[in-house]
Order: structure tokens, then C-alpha cells, then sequence
């Protein structure tokens, strides 16, 4: 029975020991044996398979990243669609007391505590997003004014805006209520008579 120590340290000097087929009389350093070019196919093949799948995963990884930004985006954007609606509802609401607050401030009964009040009640509505619109004098817009009284004149260019009976409301790009206004077109003056010729 033959045993062969095949130990990288030799026990008794502790040197690290050649490897045992050079010790043995195989080729010299520099030559390959003869399966070596086999064993390079096989750790070259291996390593196309390798990068194959690297690559399989990499694009798979940057498809899921993508997809979870999208999906993270898409649900900020249905949270904020969603805080918006309900401030619009909510303010949407108290229109009525708005609109009993610029009533009382017209006929000059807005005084005192309840001046307080309302001043609060329209600045706090105005730092959520409503911002009231319509005014005299501005051009008239069906997709934001509802006409309910209508005169010509020839002191106005075109459909204009001569009274607001009550005002509109918007939430950023949302139309809460449209303006009642009434409406003056434009009328051409008449012609002067013609002084008759004899």
C-alpha cells in the first residue's frame, strides 16, 4: 500500500511544498497538457452563460425599477388628486357662507367680531386653494360665466362683463362654480342724420 502526503505544508519544516505534479515530472512550466484547451472551452462557455444571465437579471432589475417608479409617481399623483378633491368639496360647501360674508360686507353690516370672522374664514379658504373670480369690466367667458341678463351698448368693445350677481369660485385648474354675471355686447352707435340737400 503506497500513501502519498499530499499536504501543501510540510509538517515537519513548515515550508509550503511544490505541487505534486511537478514533483512528480510533469511538464514543464510553460506547456499545457493536453486537456487544457478543453478545460478553456468549457470555462469559456460557462462564462458566456454567465453573462447571458447577468444580463437576463440586470434587465429585469431596471424594468422592475422603472415599474415601481411609475407605480410610485402614479400613486402621488392619486393621493394628491384625492387631498385636492376633498378640499374642493370641503370648500365647495361653504360657499353659501361666503357668499352671505360678501353680501353683509356690501350693505356695510360686516363690523365688528363677525368682520374678524369672516376675514379669517376667506383667508384660510384662499391658503387652501380657492380663489374667488369675475369681475366688471372683464371680457365675458361662457366656460366660466353663466349670463343671466343681457343689454347692448356701444361703450364696449364685445360681450363684457357689467355686473356680477354672484361670484365664481375655482380650485387651482378646477371650476367649483361658474359666475352669474350679466352681459353687455357691443352695439354700433347710430349714424348721425344726414343734413338734407335743396
Amino acid at each position: 500500500m503506497v500513501v502519498n502526503d499530499r499536504r501543501r505544508i510540510d509538517p515537519e519544516t513548515g515550508e509550503v511544498r511544490p505541487p505534486a505534479h511537478t514533483a512528480e515530472g510533469s511538464p514543464e512550466e510553460g506547456t499545457a497538457p493536453a486537456d487544457e484547451p478543453l478545460v478553456a472551452e468549457v470555462v469559456d462557455e460557462v462564462a458566456a452563460e454567465l453573462k447571458t444571465q447577468l444580463d437576463e437579471r440586470t434587465a429585469d432589475l431596471q424594468r422592475l425599477t422603472a415599474e415601481y417608479a411609475n407605480y410610485r409617481k402614479r400613486v402621488e399623483r392619486d393621493r394628491e388628486s384625492v387631498i385636492n378633491n376633498a378640499k374642493a368639496s370641503v370648500a365647495g360647501e361653504l360657499l353659501s357662507v361666503l357668499d352671505d360674508v360678501e353680501r353683509a360686507a356690501a350693505h356695510g353690516d360686516l363690523t365688528g367680531a363677525f368682520k374678524a370672522v369672516a376675514d379669517k374664514l376667506v383667508s384660510t379658504l384662499a391658503k387652501t386653494g380657492l380663489e374667488p373670480f369675475a369681475h366688471e369690466g372683464e371680457a365675458f367667458d361662457p366656460s366660466v360665466h353663466e349670463a343671466v341678463q343681457h343689454s347692448t351698448s356701444p361703450d364696449v368693445d364685445g360681450p363684457t362683463v357689467t355686473a356680477v350677481l354672484r361670484r365664481g369660485y375655482r380650485f387651482g385648474e378646477k371650476l367649483v362654480r361658474p359666475a352669474l354675471v350679466a352681459v353687455t355686447d357691443h352695439e354700433p352707435a347710430p349714424a348721425a342724420p344726414q343734413a338734407e340737400e335743396s
